[in-house]
């Protein structure tokens, strides 16, 4: 695997398009949606994972997204369900790092023949037909890290000096996105308490979804409107976020925001 440093640089140079991809997706459950389908405006690539973590390694926002159905999101749930970021070359290799005085980025390129631990080869490439990631990494003087990777399927081609490049071009507007992305993921928990938030990452991607709509206010109806899904659909997460949350209503979840807030 490979790691070297870029420089921040401007979005003068970026398509109008690109950008307002890449930004619809900021505060949503979509990032990664968002920036999947800016670099697609400029290659091909299968799936896109966004994660952030903070200085004391707790995971403060995860997306993804990927080209055909619900497979990244799946993977992703795999990914924290199991603690892979702890075997992650990226946030690993992020974390040994000394603090420095300004945000610094990196591109990132790994094969999947060069992940050591079996389990998360197979979880994360092996399972879901995936050769290889490029990605663009960050770490800020608070000790956050980010990584928000590029991954090509077995059957397109491996990625090369211009695809590199491409991506490297779009670096700076990636990182900040998630940046921001992350600081309203923050928001969001201190809003609803950290005893609370705590156990929201437990829940499924989609569950958490339903769940931050809910905790908006919304109906079920209005979040099946609003992320595009069936109503019956909706009622089945929420049904299961509640009997994991150890709650029966929406009204329950809203006092138990109450009761906890510091």
């Amino acid at each position: 695997m490979r790691r070297w440093r870029i420089q921040p640089a401007g979005d003068s140079a970026l398509s109008a398009a690109i950008v307002g991809d890449v930004l619809a997706g900021v505060a949503t459950p979509h990032l990664a949606a968002s920036c999947l389908a800016a670099m697609h405006r400029t290659m091909p690539v299968t799936f896109c994972t966004v994660f952030a973590v903070d200085a004391t390694g707790r995971i403060e926002a995860v997306s993804a997204a990927s080209s055909y159905g619900t497979t990244a999101e799946r993977t992703a749930e795999r990914y924290v369900a199991q603690r892979f970021d702890l075997l992650d070359p990226n946030m690993t290799w992020l974390a040994a790092r000394k603090l420095p005085k300004r945000p610094q980025l990196w591109l990132g390129h790994q094969r999947a023949d060069e992940v050591a631990d079996p389990a998360y080869r197979a979880a994360c490439y092996g399972d879901v037909g995936i050769r290889e990631r490029a990605s663009v990494l960050l770490l800020t003087p608070a000790g956050q890290r980010v990584a928000v990777s590029f991954y090509r399927s077995l059957a397109q081609p491996e990625f090369d000096a211009a695809d590199f490049e491409a991506i490297e071009s779009h670096a700076t507007l990636l990182a900040d996105a998630t940046l921001a992305h992350g600081r309203s993921a923050m928001a969001t928990r201190e809003a609803v308490a950290p005893a609370l938030a705590s156990r929201l990452l437990t829940l499924s991607l989609r569950e958490r979804e339903v769940i931050g709509h809910l905790l908006a206010g919304k109906t079920a109806k209005q979040v099946a409107r609003d992320v595009g899904i069936e109503l019956t659909t909706v009622r089945t997460h929420q049904y299961r976020a509640f009997r994991r949350l150890g709650i029966r209503t929406q009204k329950e979840l809203l006092l138990r925001v109450t009761q906890e807030a510091p």
